[in-house]
C-alpha cells in the first residue's frame, strides 16, 4: 500500500504538519510504524483514524476525547479485505470520493457491497459521534452525490443508490421517532403533490429532533387538500414543502394556504423551487444546515398570545 508524507496528510486533511507532528507526539494518532529517527509515513488506516480525529474535533470534543474516539473506533475494512471486496466486484468498486473523509468512504463500501447491515452500523456510529446533521452532510450526501454522478456517466449502480436511500430513511426515522422533543407547537413537513422525494423529509426530521423540535412529517407526494386539512388540525409553528423538481413546485398553493391562529411561518426547500417566483414572506432554505436553523429558530421562539374574543 502506498505511505503518504507527512505534508501530503496535512493537505489531505487541510491541516498544519505541525499539527500532525503533535497529535502523534501527545495522543499516539499517528503512523503506526514509525521507526525513530525516521521520516513519518502514513497508511490508509492511518490518514483514516486522523480524519476520525479532525471530525471529533470539529464538532466541539477535546483533543484528548477526540484522540481516544479515533483510537477506539474500528475501521469498517482492513486494506487486505478491500482488495479482496474490489476483486470480487470488478467495476463495480465503489463511486471514487477523492475528497470525502472516512465516514463516507467507508459508507460507500459498504453500500457498493449491498451490505444493509453494515451501512445502518455505519450510520449509527456517525450520528453517535458527530450527529445527524453532520452525518449527512459528511458522510451520506457526498456518497449519494457520487452514486448519481456514477449512474449519470455509466448508468450502473441504481441499486446502490435504493439501498443505501433505503438504510438512511429508516435509520433517521428511527432517530427521529426515539429523540424527545421540547416545543410545543409542531413543524409540519411534506413533498409537494407529485414529488416522490422523501429522504429530505425524513433526515430532517431527525435533525430537528435533535435540537429538540417536535415534527410531523407527512411523507412526500401529499395532496394540497391533505395539506390544508393538517395545517387546520395542527396550527403548526413552520411548515416546510419540499420539491425535488421545478414541474411540482406551485406557487399558487402557496398563497391559497388556510391562515391559522397564531399564524405559522412557510418554508420551501429543494432544487425544484431554484427561481420560482414566491410571496415576500416566503423563505428558501437551499441547504440542511439551513432548513435546521431557521425552522429550529422559528419553532422555539414563544407562541404569540392568543388574540381574546
Amino acid at each position: 500500500m502506498p505511505q503518504l508524507s507527512v505534508a501530503a496528510v496535512a493537505r489531505k486533511l487541510g491541516i498544519a504538519p505541525a499539527t500532525l507532528r503533535t497529535w502523534d507526539r501527545r495522543y499516539g494518532i499517528g503512523p503506526a510504524h514509525h521507526a525513530p529517527g525516521k521520516h513519518r509515513r502514513y497508511s490508509a488506516d492511518d490518514v483514516a483514524r486522523l480524519e476520525l480525529m479532525r471530525d471529533a474535533l470539529l464538532h466541539g470534543a477535546t483533543p484528548a476525547a477526540a484522540a481516544s474516539y479515533a483510537l477506539s473506533t474500528p475501521l469498517p475494512i482492513p486494506d487486505a479485505a478491500e482488495t479482496t471486496l474490489q476483486t470480487r466486484q470488478g467495476d463495480r468498486s465503489e463511486p471514487p470520493l477523492p475528497d470525502a473523509g472516512w465516514h463516507a468512504r467507508g459508507l460507500a463500501r459498504a453500500a457498493t457491497a449491498l451490505d444493509a447491515d453494515a451501512v445502518r452500523r455505519l450510520l449509527n456510529e456517525s450520528i453517535t459521534a458527530l450527529g445527524a446533521q453532520a452525518t449527512w452532510d459528511v458522510a451520506v450526501r457526498p456518497v449519494l452525490v457520487a452514486i448519481a454522478q456514477r449512474w449519470a456517466d455509466t448508468g450502473t449502480g441504481i441499486e446502490i443508490e435504493h439501498l443505501l436511500s433505503n438504510c438512511v430513511t429508516g435509520v433517521f426515522s428511527a432517530l427521529a421517532a426515539a429523540t424527545p422533543t421540547t416545543t410545543t407547537r409542531p413543524v409540519l413537513l411534506a413533498g409537494m403533490a407529485g414529488d416522490q422525494h422523501q429522504l429530505p423529509i425524513v433526515v430532517l426530521s431527525a435533525t430537528l429532533a435533535q435540537r429538540g423540535v417536535t415534527c410531523r412529517s407527512l411523507g412526500p407526494d401529499l395532496p394540497a387538500d391533505a395539506l390544508v386539512a393538517a395545517i387546520r388540525r395542527t396550527a403548526p409553528a413552520a411548515l416546510l414543502l419540499w420539491s425535488q423538481l421545478s414541474d411540482t413546485a406551485d406557487p399558487d398553493l402557496l398563497t391559497a394556504l388556510p391562515r391559522t391562529r397564531p399564524g405559522f411561518r412557510i418554508f420551501i426547500g429543494g432544487p425544484g423551487w431554484a427561481g420560482v417566483p414566491t410571496g415576500p414572506r416566503i423563505v428558501w432554505l437551499s441547504s440542511l444546515q439551513e432548513a435546521t436553523d431557521a425552522i429550529t429558530a422559528v419553532a422555539s421562539a414563544p407562541a404569540p398570545p392568543r388574540p381574546g374574543p
